[in-house]
């Protein structure tokens, strides 16, 4: 009879104990889930006769309650235990903490920096929202030159009042500092670049440059070559071979593109240097004398060079990276490799 069995469980969970977790679990599992006894037992309440089921129905509500205040007594006791054990094991040994690493665009910055730095070089910086005359018009770039157009600056604004742009290349510095100082003049330029380009492998819409002025009484081609050289021996290797082909730039004159062999097939040929066995790394070339007229400077007494390039370029060649995107997406397993 459904009453005699109420009044066994009961005595049942009553006597019932729980002594550790697993018990604890095991007392749940019998008599408080859904298939449980106690559940089977309301199960039966349907063949109860009816004058019945109010008496029986808050015996087996009595039953239940006293099973679930059981549980949660003992569940309460062994959460104050638990408390009470440390949950710090001080004889592990120490973490080593997570350290980050240089990015590798700067550790090729760096790398030039000193470079450059040991060569008598100083570093001067300029705005990266530029005017256009600085950006521009003072480097002898024409009204009508392509670089001007939309489709390769990003303009702040245009065509009220002067032109505001986010400069194409660091050059605008090389006009403020002649502007500024009187030669001679031992500088580079590094910084942020902003180009209205198509991402691609290849090529980002903002990148990073680093340029070269020198202006003094006698500068030569000569010394352009002896620093250049200089430079891609101490950052590529001393056995890197280099080529100078002739090129044109608005702002230098004569104007070179430099050249170094392949890294990745020695200069046999290969996918990546279009099986050419060259890669480019820089423009450069002689001051034009109209630049540094612009900035009042007499070109019949003084004479410079100049060069520019892309640092994220040349930390594609210096590691061997095929895709300059994995420069920009921070992903910790391409970054982590140069701790």
């Amino acid at each position: 009879m459904i009453q005699e069995s109420i009044a066994q469980l009961k005595a049942e969970i009553e006597s019932a104990q729980i002594s550790d977790a697993s018990s604890l679990e095991a007392y749940r599992l019998k008599y408080l889930v859904r298939k449980g006894i106690i559940a089977e037992l309301f199960e039966q309440m349907k063949t109860v006769p009816r004058e019945e089921k109010p008496r029986i129905g808050k015996l087996l509500n009595e039953l239940k309650q006293l099973a679930e205040t059981k549980f949660e007594q003992a569940k309460s006791q062994f959460a104050e235990q638990s408390d009470d054990t440390p949950t710090l094991d001080l004889t592990l040994p120490g973490r080593k903490p997570f350290l980050g690493s240089e990015h590798p665009v700067q550790k090729v910055l760096g790398d030039m920096k000193r470079i450059f730095f040991g060569m008598g070089f100083s570093e001067a910086t300029g705005p990266e929202i530029e005017l256009d005359d600085y950006n521009f018009t003072k480097l002898n770039f024409p009204d009508d030159h392509p670089a001007r157009d939309m489709q390769d600056t990003f303009f702040i604004r245009k065509g009220d009042g002067e032109d505001i742009v986010l400069r194409t290349h660091t050059s605008p510095v090389q006009i403020r500092a002649m502007l500024a100082q009187k030669p001679p003049l031992r500088l580079i330029m590094p910084g942020k670049v902003y180009r209205n380009e198509a991402v691609s492998a290849r090529s980002l819409c903002v990148f990073h440059q680093l340029e070269g002025l020198y202006v003094d009484k006698g500068v030569s081609f000569a010394d352009l070559k002896a620093t250049i050289y200089s430079f891609a021996k101490q950052m590529f290797g001393s056995d890197v071979n280099l080529r100078f082909r002739p090129s044109f730039f608005p702002f230098t004159e004569p104007s070179a593109e430099v050249d170094i062999t392949c890294y990745l097939c020695g200069g046999k040929g290969c996918r990546v240097c279009k099986h050419t066995g060259w890669l480019e790394i820089l423009g450069c070339g002689m001051v034009h004398p109209n630049v540094l007229r612009n900035c009042n400077i007499n070109p019949n007494e003084y004479s410079g060079y100049a060069w520019g390039m892309g640092i994220e370029r040349t930390t594609l060649l210096r590691y061997g990276i095929t895709d300059i995107r994995y420069l920009l997406e921070n992903d910790v397993r391409m970054l982590e490799q140069f701790e």
